[in-house]
């Protein structure tokens, strides 16, 4: 059976925001989302938002997992920048390649620009796949307010 990735819909909104609730509350994310948020991700990603796309990963019409993707620009880098927002695959699914497609599908869809995401050191298996598709480790630290 062949994963294929396509835009995220109004459709995949109750499986997406459950996903998410997953996502956000496993050792894999620092901070914590809320149901609020969650639902207005979605929303920005199927009611296209310029700055915001997300994406479903499936196989035969059963969700795989999810990917958000945010675009800025990167005054350090001199060009368009793609966050990967979230990138989540369920449990069942891991180690099948979906990742590594993701990661080819995007960077073709947005070539010339740099990509960038955070990923919590104790999360091995996602550090290794990122290492693996040629994102190395930026020296500093990130600050929110």
């Amino acid at each position: 059976m062949k994963t294929t990735i396509r835009n995220m819909t109004k459709e995949d909104k109750p499986e997406v925001f459950e996903m998410m609730r997953t996502f956000y509350t496993s050792p894999a994310v620092y901070t914590d989302g809320s149901d609020e948020i969650y639902s207005d991700d979605i929303d920005n990603c199927i009611n296209a938002n310029p700055y915001l796309e997300g994406y479903i990963f499936e196989n035969s019409n059963e969700i795989q997992g999810y990917a958000m993707i945010a675009k800025s620009f990167s005054t350090e880098f001199g060009k368009q920048c793609i966050w990967i927002e979230d990138l989540y695959i369920k449990e069942e699914y891991r180690g099948l390649g979906i990742g590594k497609m993701f990661f080819d599908f995007i960077t073709k869809k947005y070539t010339d620009c740099i990509f960038r995401l955070e990923v919590e050191e104790e999360n091995e298996r996602a550090v290794k796949l990122y290492k693996k598709c040629g994102f190395t480790v930026l020296p500093y630290m990130e600050m929110k307010k």
